[in-house]
């Protein structure tokens, strides 16, 4: 197995100005500082040492250097393995970062999505579970109270490619029998699409799955098309804006089954981070771990609302109209709605409620749209979680270098030196006009002095005086 100090090398003997050399960029030479503090590369080596060979096969990629190239897709906002691999090759700032020399070969996109696949998730959720720890170190985890949302993203798999699940027959083929059965021609592509038009479709997952990658489901996304997809979901901490947890879900799967699974993960995330102090010496995370779970309406249901009551969690999520209902043989579920119901009307469920769209919509922001993760380049539920997993985890370093040092990216930290340049110019001007005009003033006093021959000449604002 690669390992970081297999790859430290000597300085060379020989001058070598006529080297490019890359000054670094300020951001990435502090997250490296915060990753040296907890020894990151110590750290992923000794988590994947198992899934290594110490001799056999081709030269492998050193998994500190996996996990920081993976979270380099988040800052630099790239959404495949073979776009960050280009990146790589072409940046010297990076080169620096990931400790690559202008004589090393970076890694290429088959090696980096080998690697992937060679680690499990478990040791993913490690490295995620590592950031954590560092965020509730930093006070930047509370506990208390979580919100809970969710978004579809697009498979790597294209919807003409899918295949009945019973026979294996193309979308195609089956449309050809439907037509042999109604007695047209199947050599008529006209008339099979307009057949295909009229007739009432449904595409249902437990009919059709595609051939490339079975665990995507079809559903339709946030835009209005129907495409196999997968859906992410996330806790995060309604205090910090801190993600807490990740799963990963079909892009069929309801709102309503998944929470509970996501409440879970979270809850078992906090418990393990009560027991960390922060700098100060004091216990930040909430000692009695979750008590609150935020929500929008389309997580409301009778079962959702009666589970988070059995797990001693109280609920804030948002109910639709659903006018009067009948609660006839359902009392649990009765007192449960009404308790919810009761909670967001009031002032603390409202302001929770107006909450969500900073804590957790500007979360899914940063994570998949200025993070570049907007559509999946990879197949597989569990290469989708790996990813899931590490834009989490490259977020929530985000929110640590933004307390630590005010700039949660690359681009950012370069928006806020360019900021204190025009400020510090912006002095400079303001001191050099005042005292330009201090020296008109002083040279106006001298001359009326010496026309009115007086000894003092007092100079107020309403103007010269002698005195």
């Amino acid at each position: 197995m690669g390992t970081r100090k297999e790859r430290e090398r000597q300085e060379g003997l020989w001058y070598d100005a006529e080297l490019a050399v890359a000054p670094g960029h300020p951001f990435y030479k502090r997250l490296n500082e915060v990753l040296d503090k907890v020894d990151f590369d110590a750290f992923c080596e000794s988590g994947c040492a198992k899934f290594y060979h110490k001799k056999l096969g081709r030269p492998s990629l050193a998994p500190g250097l996996y996990f920081r190239i993976m979270m380099i897709g988040f800052f630099e906002g790239l959404d495949s393995e073979r776009g960050i691999a280009w990146r790589l090759a072409d940046s010297l700032t990076l080169r620096q970062f990931l400790s690559i020399g202008l004589d090393e070969k970076t890694p290429d996109h088959v090696t980096i999505s080998r690697t992937r696949r060679l680690i499990d998730p478990e040791t993913h959720q490690r490295i995620f579970t590592l950031v954590l720890e560092q965020l509730a170190q930093g006070g930047l985890i509370k506990g208390k109270t979580i919100g809970v949302d969710s978004t579809t993203l697009e498979a790597n798999a294209a919807m003409k490619s899918i295949v009945r699940r019973d026979t294996g027959e193309s979308y195609s083929a089956y449309l050809q029998h439907l037509a042999e059965a109604e007695g047209i021609d199947t050599k008529d592509a006209a008339a099979l699409l307009r057949m295909d038009r009229k007739r009432t479709k449904k595409t249902s997952n437990e009919d059709w799955k595609s051939p490339n990658d079975s665990d995507a489901e079809i559903t339709k996304l946030k835009d209005g098309r129907t495409a196999l997809a997968y859906k992410a979901e996330n806790a995060v901490d309604m205090e910090t804006g801190a993600i807490v947890a990740v799963t990963t879900h079909g892009g069929a799967a309801a709102d309503t089954t998944t929470l509970p699974e996501t409440v879970m993960e979270a809850g078992i995330a906090v418990a393990g981070l009560i027991a960390e102090k922060t700098g100060e010496g004091e216990y930040a995370v909430h000692p009695l771990g979750i008590e609150e779970v935020v929500a929008d309406k389309g997580y409301h249901s009778n079962d959702v609302t009666v589970g988070l009551n059995e797990m001693g969690v109280r609920s804030y999520v948002a109910e639709p109209d659903r006018g009067t209902r009948n609660w006839n043989g359902k009392a649990a579920a009765k007192a449960s709605v009404y308790g919810n119901r009761r909670r967001i009307r009031g002032e603390r469920g409202k302001r929770l409620q107006r909450q969500r769209g900073e804590r957790i919509e500007r979360n899914f922001a940063h994570q998949f749209d200025t993070g570049g993760l907007n559509r999946l380049y990879v197949r597989g539920r569990e290469n989708v979680h790996k990813k899931f997993l590490l834009q989490a985890a490259a977020c929530n370093l985000a929110l640590l270098m933004r307390s630590l040092h005010g700039a949660g990216k690359p681009r950012a930290a370069h928006d806020r030196a360019v900021e204190a340049i025009f400020a510090i110019l912006a002095v400079i001007k303001a001191v050099d006009d005042f005292l330009q005009l201090r020296f008109a003033n002083t040279a106006t006093c001298s001359q009326l002095s010496r026309r009115s021959g007086c000894r003092l000449l007092v100079c107020t604002p309403a103007g010269n005086r002698a005195v």
